[in-house]
């Protein structure tokens, strides 16, 4: 059956999705463990997803999707995947990527701050002016320039960029048992301004499985702020598309940040823009869940609660309410199962839609949690 791992690692991303024929798709990478500290509880994701690979015997993702080029969505990549451009990143146990999925400013982007940014970007570089390997998320026009600058044929290019409103073409709902529709980065973006911003650029899609003609939707959100989730809903309505936008999980933005949801924070409770409030209480599906890829939410007063850094507990006392059930339904990464131990976050998706796996606080057995339908 189709599942969905998110690890915990700290506020960083790193979504696993095991589609149904065993092939393997990873939502970006961040390996944010200090191996020399005894008491950090983030997981060892090397090892967590190596050990997934040999259990499914394979040495390569189908996809692996850079949503940006952002720290906490790339760390420790250069020394975990085996990279095409050049021969320091090859050999050694390295775990090959099939296909990259960047959004179009991987590529564009001015000179990164952080080196291995620059590794990730030069690996997309590569492959896209090699015309394989890799799938740019787009409107065309952003390459355009790109290409004429370094002396490449954008024509020839074409058929590896998607533009928003598409679905990917690599995965089909009826070969695959899914596919993948692009929401951002769009059209809006793209055409107001020449500087990058990685987060309005960001890759968000939802992914929509079919188990024996059940369908289930999993939005992933990447980083985006309010304003963008607004555009995406008021370009999603104006092309009647609203299923587009329906979610039985969510990957929520930001690491569960009040930016995703309004301009301001709120002293117990952020507000959200209308589009947002939308996206989130009406699109929801039964018994939907809400995934926060972050640290624990702080208690009011604490330390944490002062910190501008996500994540905000006034943003999780939103998302706590429009759940039925918060304990059930809203999933911090590093509170699962308890704060005191975290392990990986799996949501099993089949014809009982997506179902999360309640792991024994007590022994290592593996229990399915059940709740009953939401009223109406």
């Amino acid at each position: 059956m189709p599942r969905l791992t998110f690890f915990p690692l700290g506020s960083a991303d790193c979504c696993l999705i095991r589609l149904a024929d065993g092939r393997r798709v990873l939502f970006d990478y961040a390996n944010t463990r200090d191996p020399k500290d005894k008491d950090d509880l983030r997981c060892d994701l090397p090892k967590e997803l190596r050990d997934d690979l040999d259990e499914a015997e394979r040495d390569s993702y189908a996809v692996v999707a850079f949503t940006h080029l952002d720290k906490d969505h790339y760390r420790g990549a250069s020394e975990f995947f085996w990279l095409r451009h050049a021969a320091k990143y090859q050999g050694n146990g390295r775990i090959k990527m099939d296909l990259m999925w960047v959004p179009a400013a991987v590529i564009t982007e001015e000179n990164p701050d952080e080196d291995e940014a620059k590794v990730i970007q030069a690996e997309a570089r590569y492959r896209f002016k090699q015309k394989e390997g890799i799938r740019v998320f787009s409107r065309p026009e952003r390459l355009r320039k790109w290409c004429e600058k370094n002396k490449i044929s954008f024509e020839d290019r074409l058929p590896l960029i998607t533009d928003a409103g598409q679905v990917a073409p690599e995965f089909t709902k009826e070969r695959d048992g899914v596919e993948f529709f692009v929401h951002c980065p769009f059209a809006k973006r793209l055409n107001a301004t020449t500087v990058e911003d990685r987060n309005d650029d960001a890759l968000v899609m939802q992914a929509t499985f079919a188990v024996d003609q059940v369908e289930t939707k999993v939005l992933l959100m990447a980083d985006v702020t309010y304003d963008i989730i607004a555009d995406i809903v008021d370009v999603t309505n104006r092309k009647n598309r609203e299923t587009r936008l329906e979610w039985d999980v969510v990957k929520i933005p930001h690491h569960c940040s009040y930016t995703a949801l309004g301009p301001e924070k709120g002293e117990d409770k952020t507000k959200p823009v209308k589009q947002v409030a939308w996206l989130y209480q009406t699109q929801q599906q039964d018994n939907a869940t809400i995934v926060s890829s972050s640290k624990p939410m702080p208690v009011k007063g604490s330390q944490e609660d002062e910190d501008d850094n996500p994540p905000h507990r006034q943003a999780g006392n939103y998302y706590k309410g429009v759940v039925e059930e918060p304990d059930d339904q809203f999933k911090v990464t590093m509170q699962h199962p308890k704060a005191s131990a975290p392990k990986p976050l799996v949501i099993d998706i089949d014809t009982s839609k997506a179902t999360v796996q309640a792991r024994a606080l007590a022994t290592a057995a593996v229990a399915v949690s059940t709740r009953p339908p939401r009223a109406g």
